[in-house]
This record gives C-alpha cells, structure tokens and sequence, in this order.
C-alpha cells in the first residue's frame, strides 16, 4: 500500500501515466480498426457482442502478459539462428502475426473488389460468429505482447503498467460502435484501413526480423491518408449537393 501511495504522490509517475496510457491508445487503433473491420461482416444484431468479446479478450490478454511480464521479458532472449538472422520467440510471433495480418488484409480487399455472394452465407451463423472471435483472438495475442513489451520499456512500475492498459481498453471500448459505425458507412474508408492493417502486417514481419520501422513514420503515414480521405469526402458532399440542388 505504501508502495502505491509513494506513487501516486509522484509527479515522475503521473507523467509516465500519462505518456504511456497516450501510447497504448496510439497502438489500439490497429486492433480497433481490425476489429471494427471483420465485425461488420457479422449481422448488424451480432455486432455490439463480438466487439465487446474482441476488446474483452484484448483486455485479458494484456493483465494475463502484465502477470508474466519476467516471461515476457524472457522472449527476446535468441532462440533461432539462420545465416545471419537471429530470431526471438517475440520474433517469432511478430513474423507469424505480421503474416496473418497481411493474408486477413489481402482476403478482406479481394472480398471488397470482388465480392463473392457464397461467401457471405455462413456469416449468420455460429460458426461465422465463431470464426470472427478466434481471428481477433489470434491478433488481439499479437497486439498485446508488442502493448506489453512497449510499457516495460517506458516503465518499471507495475501498476502504472495495470492502470494504463486499463484506461487504454476502456478507450477502446467506447471508440469501437463510432468507428465501426463510420466504417460501414463509409466504404472508401474500408479499403484505407484495409491499406493500413496491410502495412501494419508488413512493418510487424520487418520489426520480426530485426528491420526497426519507427512508429512515428507509420502513423504519420496514416495520419496523411486519413486527411486526404476526409477532403475526398468533403467533395463527394459538395457534388452531391450541387446535384440536389440542380435537381431542384
């Protein structure tokens, strides 16, 4: 308890809160965007429950790593060696995730320019409910161990780590019905973020095999994107407007 109040009387503590709690939301969006994504392919009564489930696990995951955090630790320790190229098990599951994400964002892509009627069958069901949760499940694993790993190296404080991730999920709570929403509305803003999770799968296969992309450039890549899709979407209003009122 002592240890608790020394920091919260800590001004050193409440910035490292800040900062990193700023960072674990600024690396939520690639979950966010993946979930918000593969559940608007369930029916719209489907939705709310598998998004809370998705960011549920999120949330899981990220305390059950926090609990192991010496083993997660352990994970950047060498376990593999080829030619040059030396690999961790953090390694390993960047790669794995890196290339799961890649394959997910190509599929989702091909769906969205070629869409195949059979394929939206099973979607209704319990199996499509099934197979949407064990894929978030499978990125929500590698998300949270790139989270963890970013919270030890901002701080050695356990629970400033806790509180953190915490408030960070529950950010992503109430931004996941608004996102999802804006994505289903909005198909062009579909295929950007398919682009992103893309591009967030190729910089998780490069940072696997010991290629640093610096997370700044990426964002900023996004960041760009987003605000040449908002002007897209400012004309497309003006002209529909212009439309209506000719009509008139």
């Amino acid at each position: 308890m002592d240890y608790i109040l020394q920091l919260a009387a800590s001004p050193e503590a409440w910035a490292a809160l800040v900062t990193l709690v700023v960072m674990e939301i600024v690396l939520g969006i690639d979950n966010l965007i993946f979930i918000s994504i593969l559940t608007n392919r369930l029916p719209e009564a489907d939705r709310p429950r598998a998004r809370t489930l998705g960011i549920g696990m999120a949330l899981v995951l990220r305390l059950a790593l926090l609990s192991l955090l010496y083993v997660i630790v352990g994970l950047t320790k060498p376990v593999l060696s080829f030619f040059d190229v030396t690999l961790s098990w953090r390694d390993i599951i960047l790669i794995v995730g890196g290339l799961f994400l890649v394959w997910k964002a190509t599929t989702e892509i091909h769906h969205n320019v070629d869409p195949d009627e059979k394929a939206e069958a099973p979607s209704g069901s319990g199996f499509g409910f099934g197979i949407v949760i064990l894929q978030i499940l499978a990125l929500d694993v590698v998300f949270s161990l790139d989270s963890i790993l970013t919270a030890v190296g901002m701080t050695v404080h356990l629970p400033i780590m806790v509180v953190a991730v915490v408030l960070s999920v529950l950010v992503m709570l109430v931004a996941a019905r608004p996102l999802a929403d804006f994505i289903h509305v909005n198909p062009t803003i579909v295929m950007l973020a398919l682009g992103f999770l893309l591009m967030i799968g190729m910089v998780l296969i490069a940072d696997g095999f010991g290629a640093h992309v610096p997370k700044g450039y990426i964002y900023a890549a996004m960041a760009f994107s987003a605000m040449i899709e908002a002007l897209n979407m400012l004309a497309r209003r003006a002209r529909r407007k212009r439309r209506a009122a000719g009509a008139c």
